[in-house]
């Protein structure tokens, strides 16, 4: 199906812790590829022990959060740097607590089991909840309820699921049983160790908790998803960042984005300057929700180059991620690599880039949209977008692409 009132390309591009101590669619236009092109690539630490360390000792005060729940956060991320646990753990634990009990230690206030309110009541809490015989930060079932009056265990004993400390650690113990959690999409992960009647809910608190992880340890939800240590930044690596995120090709940048009108015409994406062959990777973890030949004239084959006077964004691919937010690939060489409803993970191989449709050169236009909106308004610039994902868009290096 076309859509050419929704991306005409543009562009060279496109178209369309109490008591716990812790050691731890665009308008017409041509590519710009000359003084625009450059590196947005800067090197800097990503998480540093020491952050940690003095952050255990001494909780900043962060703006939306109450001390208590950035001192439980805290402990979160201090916890699971001990435990070695990747960072992209801590982002997933964090938006975890998030969601079952907003970051507070929430004690058992409910009839149905008594023992499970004495125990729960009885140790430092933020408040209280009654949900069936849960406590704590990950709202973890306590053995002494339900579990008790059936002969079997539940997370362990209440004054363990009230210590911060110790439900998380329980909370790292089970994720690290989920086989390939790490290149999971947040939610997925969450609830293969919550068991939620709400599996979606994660999802919303993904941005959130990787911004608090950052400030709590140095930027360490910009270290690789898949290191056990931090320091080294993913895009040092390419690799996909604790928060999920990872840049789809690593290059220099072309044309910027600018919503509005400029010599007649919008660019809606940015615009990175890849060889031809380059592989194009998913951003984040998804699924395809559109893939199509976009063309202006009849007769045109998205299997061969465009040009700057050919129109729409040649063979492009969307993707929707958590939180409403949907990528846009742009001027693939062929035809996609994967197909509309598939389920794609961060990182995964999704095209090589090419330059079809409206395009002067080999490139991949990428765009970012907010509030579920494949629309041209709902377009936000990807540059900071990328960069506050801990998935700065430039190059530290050249991708190798072949001539295919």
């Amino acid at each position: 199906m076309r859509r050419l009132g929704l991306f005409l390309a543009g562009g060279a591009a496109t178209a369309a812790v109490g008591g716990f101590f812790v050691v731890p669619m665009l308008m017409f236009g041509a590519a710009v590829m000359t003084e625009d092109v450059k590196e947005n690539f800067v090197n800097v630490s990503c998480g540093s022990e020491v952050t940690i360390q003095n952050v255990s000792q001494a909780t900043p005060k962060i703006a939306g959060y109450t001390a208590a729940q950035t001192g439980n956060a805290a402990i979160i991320v201090a916890v699971g740097s001990q435990k070695k646990v990747p960072p992209r753990g801590w982002v997933i634990a964090v938006a975890t607590a998030m969601q079952e009990s907003g970051l507070d230690n929430l004690a058992y206030d409910g009839n149905a089991w008594p023992r499970v309110k004495q125990i729960s009541m009885a140790m430092p809490h933020q408040g209280a909840g009654h949900d069936h015989d849960s406590v704590g930060l990950f709202q973890q079932r306590a053995d002494e309820g339900q579990a008790a009056a059936e002969g079997r265990k539940a997370w362990g004993p209440a004054k363990d699921l009230m210590t911060p400390a110790t439900a998380a650690g329980k909370f790292y113990d089970a994720l690290l049983k989920v086989n390939g959690w790490q290149a999971m999409a947040l939610t997925k992960a969450a609830q293969q160790v919550q068991g939620s009647a709400y599996p979606g809910a994660y999802a919303k608190h993904e941005k959130a908790a990787s911004a608090l992880v950052d400030q709590l340890s140095g930027n360490a939800a910009q270290a690789p998803a898949a290191s056990g240590s931090v320091g080294q930044c993913a895009a040092h690596t390419d690799q996909v960042a604790a928060s999920g995120w990872v840049r789809p090709v690593s290059a220099p940048i072309g044309e910027q984005w600018h919503a509005a009108y400029r010599a007649g015409r919008q660019h809606e994406g940015v615009d990175l300057i890849a060889k031809r062959g380059t592989p194009i990777r998913a951003a984040a973890a998804g699924v395809v929700i559109h893939l199509e030949c976009d063309r202006a004239e009849e007769g045109y084959n998205c299997n061969r180059d465009g040009s700057s006077s050919q129109g729409g964004c040649g063979w492009y691919v969307d993707l929707r991620h958590a939180g409403g937010i949907i990528t846009r690939y742009c001027h693939m060489l062929r035809r996609p690599l994967v197909s509309e409803g598939q389920k794609v993970t961060a990182g995964q191989q999704i095209g090589v880039v090419g330059t079809s449709g409206h395009s002067s050169g080999p490139h991949l236009h990428f765009e970012v949209h907010t509030h579920n909106s494949r629309d041209s308004s709902s377009t936000v610039d990807p540059v900071p977008f990328m960069r506050d994902h801990g998935a700065p868009l430039g190059t530290s290096k050249q991708d190798g692409g072949t001539d295919t």
